[in-house]
């Protein structure tokens, strides 16, 4: 029986592609929600909590060989009540449980498994559970009789658990500690511990597996651009080239796979993340800017290339992930493998390309005749390339062979099936790409970079967000705009609304920006100790309310929305804002001391703080060549910490003139477009030339 053809479950009415990828389970699977909170209560079963996503290998898995057997499918419905999360949906459920699993068993990942009692506390929790026993593992049906068994004959001893967890996990807010000087010291700190973990022949901080770090190279660069050190950009440029230059970069299609399983960046975890492009586009970007090198800006570009031709919707939003396993053969859906979409034999290859072709591919790739890959723990590739670049296109004079073999297995990639593309829409990560593609358009200049922005923002601010009651939602599919917005959302959202701006110079996404920062203080801020809670507390289902504070594949919501606040307040001179971010600051202080790993986005964030406010506002028409000639001499340095306004007379202008008055007075010198450097409230003589602009900009 095919899966269309199974009787489907109460999933198939939801919208997250996650729980359609089980919605033919033979599993009872129920949504996270009243109705499976209350069948629990009344059938006296304790509940199963699988969390998930869609592009996860290993969820994958265990769905074949457990929720798909038809045995322990049974098992299940009998003994639980079974609810199923997609965790990038609700990143507030998926934050507590992770945080209960890695208490129980000192490690986390997905997929999830949770068993909870009737007051949704967690009392056992694993992560794979194979369906016979396996490296360990006991199997899943066995640990379901177990639960079974002391469920019904030794509650109390789940209770107890239970409640230690809870207890557990509840002091896992950092509380408010002594205040802690807030000083370069800190900076210093972070900097000499993230040294101690680079990796100087592969480049990457730790052991394998890798992953990207953007938020490390974020702080990096800032300290870099704050200190002079030049370890720090050496510690940037280097990885960053190191992971281009590696498997984990799909040199057909572009892009970033999600890690690497080796410390040499060759054999990637397929799947391919929304935020992970757009966190590595605004590194490399930032790297172009503080080196000069166009290595950097053409990853940039090759990535935006990428999120264009895939990830990007009709409506102009950003789609979430690509899968990791696709189908070998398009005859038979069902059998799939990691990485089938992107790996090649030596022969594949070899028929594809002319022998000249062939020659310079096969030094060029590191191609091999047996497979050219180390690594494999699982045996997946056995006898198959994963292209990485082990040879230098500049020194045979051959980039443009090099770009005819990349069409030509492109052209033929193309004709395999696609990996599963995760096309739901979520606001946090759109956030991150609104900004990734405004900060590219700032510095490239390529019109369809902000053509992205601006199309991805409005169908936010149009669809997910209602100005009127200030509510913004998260998670955008097939029509349905659903769940609350959390933390990240609005930071995330904010920060790209700004970003938007500075490079479209449009109003309204500031008063967009300033609108949702009004909201998230009111919805998040904790006003007693400082920090923002990542939830509203709205939700009784979310049974702890936390303040994230790991900066990991993406940045914590906490450390964005500190890093907004600091940036409108520079803009508009809002000391309240500075207050809340300093008092923020100094909340997660002692964390920054002690794990600066973990907290680079705050480091970032804390190099605002520390910093002279620059501001630099240009008095002229957008659309005026001199201005825009101005506006890309700005852009052409990187100065981080900088905020940007245009005064350009018309209605845009009247906004700013309600948040900053002074804007008034900011007028073109000799009827010429002209731009004022600013540094700590202090103004440099204003100036229409760009010569006279550079040299002014060189000082900051």
């Amino acid at each position: 029986m095919t899966q269309s053809a199974k009787r489907p479950n109460r999933l198939v009415n939801e919208k997250s592609p996650y729980l359609l990828q089980h919605a033919h389970n033979p599993v009872d699977w129920y949504p996270w929600g009243e109705d499976a909170f209350e069948k629990a209560k009344q059938e006296d079963k304790p509940i199963f909590l699988s969390i998930g996503y869609s592009t996860c290998y290993w969820c994958h898995v265990m769905e074949r060989e457990v929720f798909e057997n038809e045995q322990l499918a049974e098992l299940m419905n009998t003994h639980m009540i079974n609810i199923k999360v997609d965790r990038e949906e609700r990143p507030d459920v998926d934050r507590i449980y992770m945080k209960a699993l890695q208490a129980m068993s000192g490690q986390g990942g997905w997929p999830m498994s949770v068993f909870l009692t009737h007051d949704l506390k967690p009392f056992y929790a694993a992560t794979y559970i194979p369906p016979t026993p396996r490296h360990g593992i006991p199997a899943f049906g066995d640990i379901v009789d177990a639960i079974n068994n002391v469920w019904k004959n030794e509650r109390e001893k789940i209770t107890e658990t239970s409640r230690q967890i809870y207890d557990h996990l509840s002091k896992s807010v950092p509380p408010r500690l002594p205040e802690q000087k807030l000083d370069d010291k800190i900076l210093e700190n972070g900097f000499e511990k993230i040294k101690e973990a680079f990796d100087p022949v592969y480049g990457g901080f730790g052991d394998a597996p890798k992953f990207p770090t953007p938020v490390m190279f974020n702080f990096l660069l800032r300290y870099h651009a704050r200190t002079g050190n030049s370890k720090a950009l050496e510690m940037t440029a280097f990885t960053l080239k190191k992971m281009a230059r590696g498997g984990i970069y799909d040199h057909i299609g572009g892009g970033f796979h999600r890690y690497a399983t080796d410390e040499k960046w060759h054999v990637p975890h397929f799947e391919k993340m929304l935020y992970d492009q757009a966190q590595l586009i605004m590194s490399c970007t930032e790297a172009y800017q503080a080196t000069g090198d166009e290595y950097y800006a053409q990853v940039a570009k090759d990535i935006l290339g990428y999120v264009e031709r895939v990830m990007t919707s009709p409506e102009g939003g950003f789609y979430s992930a690509e899968d990791a396993e696709s189908a070998v053969n398009p005859d038979n859906p069902l059998e799939k493998e990691e990485g089938a979409f992107y790996v090649w034999t030596y022969d594949e290859i070899k028929s594809a390309l002319t022998p000249d072709e062939f020659t310079i591919a096969e030094t060029y790739f590191g191609i091999r005749e047996n497979g050219n890959v180390e690594t494999d723990p699982h045996g997946v590739f056995t006898g198959k390339n994963i292209l990485s670049i082990t040879g230098d296109k500049e020194a045979a004079n051959t980039a443009a062979i090099i770009q005819s073999i990349r069409s030509k297995l492109f052209d033929i990639r193309e004709k395999r099936t696609k990996p599963h593309l995760d096309d739901k829409i979520l606001v946090s990560w759109n956030g991150l790409m609104i900004s990734a593609c405004a900060r590219a358009f700032q510095v490239f200049g390529d019109d369809t970079y902000l053509q992205m922005a601006d199309n991805a923002a409005r169908f936010i601010l149009n669809t997910l967000y209602d100005r009127n009651s200030g509510k913004l939602l998260r998670r955008y599919r097939g029509g349905e705009s659903k769940i609350d917005a959390h933390l990240e959302d609005y930071a995330f959202l904010i920060r790209s609304l700004i970003d938007l701006y500075e490079a479209s110079f449009d109003t309204d996404m500031l008063e967009s920006a300033m609108l949702l920062t009004e909201d998230m203080i009111i919805l998040f801020y904790d006003g007693d100790n400082g920090g923002f809670f990542d939830t509203s507390g709205m939700d009784p289902s979310v049974i702890l309310r936390s303040k994230e504070w790991h900066d990991g594949a993406e940045p914590s919501g906490n450390s964005v929305a500190i890093e907004v606040l600091l940036r409108l307040s520079h803009m508009f001179g809002r000391e309240d804002y500075r207050e809340k971010a300093m008092k923020s600051l100094s909340y997660f202080a002692e964390l920054m001391s002690k794990a600066p790993q973990a907290t680079a986005q705050f480091l970032a964030a804390l190099d605002v703080a520390l910093s002279k406010p620059k501001q630099i506002i240009i008095a002229g028409s957008a659309g005026e060549p001199s201005t825009r000639a101005l506006i890309r001499e700005v852009h052409a340095r990187f100065i981080p910490n900088k905020i940007m306004l245009l005064a350009d007379g018309g209605k845009g202008q009247e906004y700013l003139a309600s948040k900053v008055g002074f804007i008034e007075t900011v007028k073109m010198i000799d009827n010429k477009p002209t731009a004022y450097v600013c540094e700590n409230f202090s103004c440099k003589l204003p100036v229409n030339g760009v010569t006279e602009l550079r040299g002014q900009l060189q000082s900051l």
